[in-house]
């Protein structure tokens, strides 16, 4: 008998371990994340994917019921003549639970500054009290900031995270921009490349002048004469932040200047300088 009974002690604590393990490796599991997405050119798409491959992450398109399936003169006209007849965007209802989602990531093409209309139908649709909202988005020029400030008036009770941007012409930079974005966010593991803050802005010198002007070169929407500037070491090579002063369009003469704006510039080992975005 006390054998017996020594026995059914042992495989009771056993079950208990078990148990309490289990429970313990169910609490420590993170929650997945829901990446939601409006792509009308698939720019976006890629970086939604790109985003839910390297987070084991809920994948959904937000998807108008009128698609904007026109070329870029036809969406534009036809958002200039929504905004004006106060029409909002239609979209078919969103099939993801969101209450089980406690980080939310959103993407969008930058349109008109700030998010397309299809997102911004579901931001007023939606109520996303309490949740950790991840903005990311693909543009010519910029609108990463301008559309975040946006996305916090929508959802004034949500916490607005730091988001991610990246023009359409650099869509190749994305896989590494994006692991470094993650990582910097604490998303996922691994080492973040932390390239510090920016030397402190002094006048341009002709050199950086030039580098400047063959950055924007060819951008037609961005016509600027850059004043001073700050830099940095990236691995890569370095980034350089100018400040600049918007110019009278040639394509557009009769368009006043937007006043100064931020153009962050990289030049990478060997390569042109680029610009990467315009903060205005």
């Amino acid at each position: 008998m006390k054998k017996f009974k020594l026995a059914m002690i042992i495989a009771t604590m056993t079950l208990v371990a078990v148990s309490c393990g289990s429970k313990n490796t169910q609490k420590d599991e993170k929650p997945k994340a829901l990446v939601l997405y409006y792509s009308q050119t698939s720019n976006t798409k890629i970086v939604a994917q790109e985003i839910a491959k390297s987070l084991d992450a809920d994948l959904e398109e937000i998807v108008p019921l009128k698609p904007y399936d026109g070329d870029f003169d036809a969406t534009i006209a036809r958002c200039l003549q929504e905004r004006e007849q106060g029409i909002e965007t239609e979209i078919k209802p969103i099939a993801a639970d969101l209450s089980k989602y406690e980080t939310i990531f959103i993407g969008y093409p930058v349109w008109f500054g700030t998010y397309a209309p299809p997102v911004a139908t579901f931001l007023k649709q939606t109520d996303l009290s309490g949740k950790n909202l991840v903005p990311f988005c693909t543009f010519g020029s910029g609108g990463l900031v301008s559309s975040s400030k946006d996305m916090a008036k929508a959802q004034p009770n949500a916490h607005i995270q730091p988001g991610y941007g990246v023009r359409a012409e650099r869509l190749q930079a994305v896989p590494k921009e994006v692991d470094q974005f993650l990582k910097a966010g604490k998303y996922i593991e691994g080492e973040y490349n932390d390239p510090g803050d920016f030397t402190e802005q002094h006048p341009v010198t002709e050199e950086e002048a030039a580098i400047f002007d063959a950055a924007v070169k060819g951008y037609k929407m961005l016509n600027a004469k850059a004043e001073t500037v700050g830099e940095r070491a990236i691995p890569e090579g370095k980034e350089y932040l100018f400040i600049a002063v918007d110019l009278p369009r040639e394509d557009a003469p009769d368009m006043p200047p937007a006043g100064m704006m931020k153009v962050y510039v990289t030049v990478a080992n060997g390569e042109a300088p680029v610009f990467t975005q315009v903060v205005r």
